[in-house]
């Protein structure tokens, strides 16, 4: 089973993740900011994908990724942006930095499980 990281400051918005993720016979774990996801990463070395929201407390996603593009570990692992964020410097920055997708919130779920589940393979 497949495991993904969810990062997102709203719980909401990871439960319902969460929830379409594990129907589709994903392994879900959560953090509320880009620290707790660097935390849960060191945790868990069996991450396939993460899933960052931009817009967050202490550490924002963009942040985060240019943390674990810097980590030999951790560079290579699929990264998703799903944020309110449409703004193409920002688009750009996460490319650079490593992030093979990009999905503007909200986001119809089905979409949402297919580019999961293409980048986690």
């Amino acid at each position: 089973m497949k495991k993904v990281l969810v990062v997102d400051d709203s719980q909401t918005v990871r439960q319902q993740l969460g929830d379409a993720l594990s129907q589709a016979g994903l392994e879900v774990v959560e953090a509320r900011d880009g620290i707790d996801g660097l935390e849960r990463v060191a945790e868990h070395d069996d991450i396939a994908i993460l899933v960052l929201d931009v817009n967050m407390p202490r550490l924002n996603g963009l942040d985060m990724l240019d943390r674990l593009k810097e980590n030999p570990k951790t560079a290579a692992l699929p990264v998703l942006i799903l944020t309110t964020e449409a703004q193409s410097s920002m688009v750009a920055r996460a490319r650079k930095a490593g992030a093979k997708a990009w999905l503007i919130k909200p986001v119809k779920m089905d979409m949402f499980v297919d580019v999961v589940r293409k980048l986690a393979n």
